[in-house]
């Protein structure tokens, strides 16, 4: 137990083993060697348009449950661990606009900064304050109103957006908004990696996704593999539903229709004309996962067209057989399968991530 191999050539690897996706054990290591070492999307409740205010957030709350706050201190917006450095006490349990930050139970004090201030009865202890007694600084990153937090990451996120961003600057990035009503969270009976490996190929549009199928121009899907984050191109069979690209762009004279990003472990960027489709995989247990879907439009005049006429819709069929493959997973018959070299190159990259990842000392 805690060793997976999955051969980098994709025409000799064999998928990930069905134990990865049935045993606890293994869904437990994923906590430790996935999770607390990568990048999460938390919810800013709207920070950027509040004054001085203090909002507490828990990431990951089914699996990692780590509380942490998010500070805006005049214009700067900063991440710090929300655990006085003292006792372990949970420090700020509801939004606030405090001076300072005072633990209600045994009165150590904290900047905004997140600096150790002040403790009562502590006169006499030797070596203190030091650097452990201030609140952990998180790395944080606001990519056009969506916030990034690094709990412990072994891995850059501000480069790969920075190439997401490359790819889509054409598009009013600076007009992005949430919007609510098209935003909402789903339940899956699965284990987060079955969820995940369905959205990294195209393989199955044909088969699950007929509306869809008869959008995207399947022959022309393309994949494309970079470090810690892959991206699928959707072409589209008409020119109208397409993305208009000037013509200094590398995809200038293409029908596409949406552009789909993956970044390790767990984040989706769907690019679509209107904006972007924000959806996170949160794993609950082993085989139950909440998805997370947010909408930030830019142009909200073409929604419900395109690739993304019927996200929901989409969704729902993506649940019900992501779902039937949990209930398959289970099946004594079952071990592993083979990858379609053509077809399964995010699915074969994920899965050498993963195993990178679980093998790291």
């Amino acid at each position: 137990m805690g060793k997976i191999f999955v051969n980098k050539r994709i025409e000799l690897a064999n998928t990930l083993p069905s134990e990865f996706y049935t045993n606890e054990e293994f869904y437990n290591l994923t906590k430790e060697k996935i999770f607390l070492k990568s990048w999460q999307w938390i919810d800013s409740k709207g920070v950027n348009k509040k004054d001085n205010i203090i909002i507490p957030i828990n990431i990951l709350k089914e699996l990692i449950n780590e509380p942490i706050i998010l500070l805006k201190n005049n214009d700067e917006i900063t991440c710090y661990s929300n655990v006085c450095t003292h006792r372990g006490n949970v420090l700020v349990n509801k939004e606030c606009n405090p001076k300072k930050i005072v633990c209600n139970y045994h009165g150590r004090r904290f900047s905004l900064d997140g600096k150790f201030e002040f403790m009562p009865e502590f006169e006499s202890v030797k070596n203190f304050p030091s650097i452990c007694d201030d609140l952990k600084n998180l790395p944080l990153i606001n990519w056009y109103g969506l916030f990034f937090v690094g709990i412990n990451p072994n891995f850059e996120l501000l480069p790969i957006l920075k190439q997401v961003e490359k790819r889509i600057s054409f598009l009013s990035l600076d007009k992005l908004e949430i919007n609510n009503n098209l935003s909402q969270d789903y339940i899956v009976n699965a284990h987060w990696a079955i969820y995940c490996d369905n959205f990294l190929e195209g393989f199955h549009v044909p088969f699950v996704h007929k509306d869809l199928n008869n959008v995207l121009d399947y022959n022309n899907y393309e994949t494309e593999i970079y470090k810690n984050f892959n991206l699928q191109i959707g072409f589209s069979k008409n020119k109208d539903e397409c993305f208009q690209f000037p013509k200094n762009h590398q995809d200038y004279g293409k029908k596409i229709a949406a552009f789909y990003y993956w970044i390790f472990p767990n984040i989706m960027l769907n690019i679509y004309p209107w904006g972007i489709s924000l959806n996170v995989v949160c794993p609950i247990n082993k085989s139950k996962t909440k998805v997370l879907f947010r909408s930030y439009v830019m142009d909200s005049t073409k929604l419900f067209s395109g690739a993304s006429e019927d996200l929901n819709r989409v969704e729902i069929e993506d649940e019900k057989i992501v779902e039937n493959v949990q209930k398959g997973i289970n099946s004594s018959f079952y071990h592993s399968g083979r990858f379609s070299p053509k077809r399964e190159k995010g699915v074969h990259h994920f899965h050498c991530l993963i195993s990178q990842f679980i093998n790291h000392k």
